[in-house]
């Protein structure tokens, strides 16, 4: 078995954060709401995103891990991120400005960690007055540690304790949608409610 598929069986048995996001006609606004997350790794490419970490405490302690494939192409080098006790937030560039997206996936399949985050939501008629997802103390995702440039399965897996004969993965590029198939549910608040109707 090749080295992406077991990536993609690790992360497929992981537990998944609860995942909000919400967008502007430019950007995306992608929460991880993972509790005293430890070692979070996050691989932005134009298709997809990769994010695993470490949260949670005392015995509740688990590893999350999951993999997104955007409905269109994103901006790596001109996002931010913002890594704060309780969430991680992402200010993803989209690579063309235009309408809203329908959805955050590029599945259709409904995600049940998946929500859209109404706190941060405009309608696009709304979004002239609507601040813009930046936030005091976010910072470029390019060249930082774990971020952009290839996800270190073997690493990140020995930071989290490892699973027996797993070792020696290498990076995860080119992997396909495999961590988007099979989860379970279909929820009134996941992503696929699309977007929030006009009143």
């Amino acid at each position: 078995v090749c080295d992406q598929s077991l990536a993609a069986i690790w992360i497929f048995n992981m537990s998944k954060p609860e995942v909000v996001w919400a967008q502007r006609d430019d950007s995306l606004l992608v929460t991880f709401r993972v509790p005293n997350a430890k070692s979070p790794q996050i691989d932005l490419k134009e298709d997809k995103l990769t994010f695993s970490a470490t949260g949670g405490s005392g015995s509740d302690v688990k590893t999350y891990a999951v993999e997104l494939t955007f409905f269109k192409e994103v901006d790596p080098e001109g996002s931010k991120r913002l890594i704060t006790d309780r969430d991680i937030f992402l200010n993803i560039k989209k690579k063309e400005s235009g309408p809203y997206w329908p959805r955050l996936l590029k599945s259709s399949q409904k995600e049940h960690w998946l929500k859209v985050d109404f706190n941060q939501w405009k309608d696009e008629d709304e979004q002239d007055d609507a601040p813009d997802f930046n936030m005091p103390g976010m910072e470029g995702m390019g060249g930082m540690g774990g971020m952009g440039g290839g996800f270190d399965m073997a690493q990140m897996m020995q930071q989290m304790g490892g699973m027996g004969g797993m070792g020696g993965m290498g990076g995860m590029g080119g992997m396909g949608g495999a961590a988007d198939a099979g989860a379970p549910g279909a929820e009134e608040d996941s992503d696929d409610d699309d977007v929030p109707g006009l009143e």
